[in-house]
């Protein structure tokens, strides 16, 4: 199993998941989550004076998925996220080597 972890642009998101739905995947967490890289901030101007935001707006997206399954969703995700400015974003993947379902016990990929 691996986990995929994507940092996308908030905009983007019904897309992704929209493009994952229709490749099957049957689930996904999605949190707000705040940061910068070579984007680095973003000024906004709020009743004529004009603020400095060292954080931008992100969203994560956190998949657990077989291992064959990595390539296809990744590619998903970079065609249904990509704006091709800066900024879109980066895909993480990890090893997974436990997932248990508080439920029923069920371990491995019959506990996603």
């Amino acid at each position: 199993m691996k986990l995929i972890i994507a940092i996308i642009k908030p905009h983007k998101l019904e897309e992704v998941r929209k493009a994952l739905s229709e490749l099957g995947q049957p689930s996904m967490t999605v949190s707000s989550v705040e940061g910068f890289g070579r984007q680095k901030g973003r000024t906004e101007i709020y009743r004529g004076a004009e603020y400095y935001y060292d954080w931008v707006p992100k969203v994560k997206i956190e998949l657990a998925v077989k291992h064959d399954q990595v390539q296809s969703i990744v590619d998903v995700i970079i065609t249904s996220a990509r704006t091709s400015k800066i900024g879109d974003g980066k895909i993480f993947v990890l090893n997974l080597d436990k997932a248990v379902r508080i439920r029923t016990g069920e371990w491995a990929w019959d506990a996603l």
